[in-house]
């Protein structure tokens, strides 16, 4: 755990400098709040102590989820001025914390906690005895019926419980030039940044170029009009880019990651479809994990609609569940003979983010980022514009000929 919160730690000056464009918005970036420190102490037994330090003076909301127990800091957009090593250790009541962007606007952090806890303080400290601002929380150990009911109290305002993290596209309608609407997904960001790397990227990091780079190739054909769930470093809800794929009535849905696993041998793409049941228990894992984003992101499952059941019984449309395999099959031959691909290159599990069911849907895992070939590969411009070139390869003999195979539930030929 203290060596994925340090490196959990450099995750907004990480990121910045990694993205295409990360050094543009300098000005910015000094204009905006700095967090110049973190730190965990306990001023008494039953005191833990969460403390950051402020250039300035901020407002902030903060509000406790249960199941896993939190307590989440919403904040302005911040400027994350943070040693990776510093106040990362796990103490008292916190096992652990993370931060990053949330939303346009807003940045996040998310408290673990190891037991439910209560609030006794909570405010920005003006500066005093050689020290600057600081936004000091106080937690003290609590019964679960006074977490609940603190839980209550804190509950989020509407401006907070906000489902759109991204702005909405609205209802785009099909154009009469006839070119198919592509979602790309690419996993994680903000607050979430996904697997690490053995080199110590991010999974958020690889996914957005990627997403970038298949997009500028699915472009150039002119035949497809190209919708991202994510522009840059922000959090998106699963249930969210769900939701957007259905909004832009896209013929297709692509949802991009890169896992990491402990067994550092073990590489190659893979292609996920929905099912309910999993094809293997790698698959059920992945899906597991991949489902608990919002969790990680500080999100109150609790307010989850009748909707999502009622989408998991709407999945009983054969037809859609076709497609999403017929394009699978496809994909895999064409990665196949471009990158190296898992022994089992088509795999199925329940991920919440597949779940549209009128919106053809897969997931691509592009590689391990716990294989250092894989992240090589990754991280190149050249690995990855050879990815893409199978990606958008796909599209086009899915979109000329394969949805035929689907409605038919044929396997296509090769």
């Amino acid at each position: 755990m203290p060596k994925l919160l340090r490196l959990l730690g450099g995750l907004a000056i990480a990121t910045w400098l990694a993205l295409p464009g990360g050094g543009a918005g300098v000005s910015e970036a000094w204009a905006q709040p700095t967090v110049s420190g973190i730190r965990v102490g306990q001023p008494a037994d039953n005191i833990t102590r969460f403390v950051l330090d402020l250039s300035e003076d901020v407002k902030f909301n903060l509000f406790l989820l249960p199941d896993p127990h939190r307590v989440v800091l919403d904040l302005p957009q911040i400027n994350w001025s943070v040693d990776p090593g510093t106040g990362t250790q796990a103490r008292g009541l916190i096992t652990g914390f993370r931060f990053g962007q949330f939303q346009p606007g807003t940045a996040r952090m998310v408290l673990d906690l190891g037991q439910p806890a209560e609030i006794v303080l909570a405010q920005v400290i003006p500066p005093r005895d050689g020290a600057g601002y600081r936004l000091v929380v106080d937690l003290r150990g609590a019964t679960r019926e006074r977490f609940l009911e603190a839980v209550q109290r804190t509950k989020p305002t509407a401006l907070t419980q906000v489902a759109a993290a991204v702005p909405p596209l609205g209802t785009p309608r099909r154009r009469g030039d006839g070119r198919k609407i592509i979602m790309l997904d690419p996993g994680h960001g903000g607050v979430d940044p996904g697997a690490i790397g053995v080199s110590g990227i991010y999974e958020k990091q690889i996914t957005l170029m990627f997403a970038q780079e298949l997009r500028r190739k699915l472009q150039a054909t002119g035949r497809y009009r190209v919708l991202m769930t994510r522009e840059g470093d922000e959090f998106v809800e699963l249930r969210r880019r769900v939701d957007l794929a259905r909004e832009a009535q896209a013929d297709l849905f692509v949802s991009i990651h890169a896992d990491s696993i402990e067994n550092r041998q073990v590489r190659g793409g893979t292609v996920y479809t929905l099912s309910q049941t999993a094809s293997d228990r790698e698959a059920e894992q992945l899906a597991a994990k991949e489902n608990k984003v919002d969790i990680i992101a500080g999100i109150d499952l609790g307010r989850e609609s009748d909707q999502v059941t009622s989408i998991l019984i709407d999945l009983a449309q054969r037809e859609t569940m076709n497609h999403s395999a017929t394009f699978a099959q496809i994909l895999v031959r064409e990665m196949e003979q471009r990158v190296h691909m898992h022994k089992n290159g088509h795999r199925f599990a329940g991920f919440r983010v597949l779940k549209a069911p009128d919106v053809p849907s897969v997931l691509v895992e592009l590689g391990y980022l716990s294989s250092r070939a894989d992240e090589q590969m990754l991280r190149s411009p050249a690995g990855r514009a050879r990815l893409a070139e199978a990606l958008a390869r796909a599209v086009d003999r899915y979109f000329e000929g394969g949805r035929n195979c689907a409605a038919a539930a044929l396997s296509c030929p090769p």
